[in-house]
């Protein structure tokens, strides 16, 4: 096994497991346009399955708390997209590209500030009385995610609600005998920003830096003179408003929503979260690419073990790498 790991660091290390995998399934499907349809709808998916690990790896791994209500922020981007949506219906089907896109940026955009708000709410009323308390804090965020559901029960009712997509998304684009869906392109490309957003604020700006060092050592940040506690809620805000940006965009893939579906997609969320490596935002990327790709091929290889794909790519993971892909702290 150590052997493996050091030709497997030689090579490029673990960011070559994507593409190990991508010609793996490439040998295995043995179509390459079905390969390269199923190969673009795993990287779209897991860009959006990224965008919601994002968010919980931040508060997770950097603040160290155990935030079971993160889906409850899925679900109300999801269902707040949904509305805004239906509620610019002539701009969203228009024939202007231009006013259809507009919208799209409004629905994620109000999704996001809603994320951010209730982000604030939760950690000031809910998360506070009990940082570096694990137990309750797994019981009462997982209380405050059943209140939240019933909210959104309450606002929006328990029947499933369609998802418009701007038309300027609808579609697929061609080439050659390959044919791949514009959201998809969509999902990805805003997938790949806010990555590049986050790594740059991260690790090449003050603000990254004095997060990153109050995680180490709160009590020397605090004796320089700095308001930790506002930092870390400036985290637990973005990663709540990168949760419901994720919804919203989840919203769009599924084009079918329902109250159920931040709980659904908790799976999926934390699983990254933990291949990935607590508190690693490239790691959160690795790892949702990886279920991404894995769901998409394995459906269509081993439509069976569909289900349990996930999770089997977990448990290989984790007897390789116990800490994760790329975890930020060992230990």
């Amino acid at each position: 096994m150590k052997a493996l790991s050091a030709n497997i660091e030689r090579f490029g290390g673990v960011y070559l497991l994507p593409v190990a995998l991508a010609v793996i399934a490439f040998v295995l499907i043995a179509q390459p346009s079905t390969w390269v349809t199923l190969t673009v709808a795993g990287l779209a998916m897991g860009m959006m399955i990224f965008l919601m690990a994002s968010g919980l790896s931040l508060i997770f791994g950097l603040m160290d708390v155990l935030n079971f209500g993160h889906s409850a922020f899925v679900s109300f981007g999801a269902f707040v997209a949904a509305s805004v949506l239906a509620a610019m219906a002539s701009w969203v089907h228009g024939e202007s590209a231009a006013l259809n896109l507009l919208a799209l940026m409004l629905a994620i955009a109000a999704a996001t500030a809603l994320g951010a708000a209730l982000g604030w709410f939760f950690e000031r009323v809910i998360v506070k009385p009990v940082y570096k308390d694990h137990l309750r804090q797994i019981l009462i965020t997982m209380g405050a995610l059943i209140v939240a559901e019933q909210l959104i029960l309450a606002i929006w009712g328990g029947v499933p609600i369609p998802v418009p997509r701007p038309r300027v998304l609808e579609g697929s684009v061609v080439i050659g005998n390959v044919a791949i869906e514009t959201y998809r392109i969509f999902a990805f490309v805003l997938g790949a920003l806010v990555y590049a957003a986050l790594h740059l604020v991260l690790n090449r700006t003050r603000v990254g830096l004095l997060i990153r060092a109050g995680v180490e050592n709160r009590e020397m940040v605090e004796a320089l003179g700095f308001r930790i506690d506002r930092l870390f809620i400036a985290v637990f805000m973005a990663g709540s408003a990168l949760a419901a940006m994720g919804g919203a965009m989840w919203a769009g893939y599924q084009s079918l929503i329902t109250p159920a579906l931040g709980a659904e997609l908790m799976i999926l969320v934390f699983i990254v979260v933990i291949i990935g490596g607590l508190g690693s935002i490239e790691g959160s990327l690795l790892g949702a690419i990886m279920v991404g790709l894995v769901a998409n091929y394995v459906a269509f290889l081993f439509p069976k073990m569909a289900l349990a794909s996930n999770m089997i790519l977990m448990m290989a993971i984790l007897l390789w790498r116990p800490f994760g892909l790329k975890p930020a702290v060992k230990g």
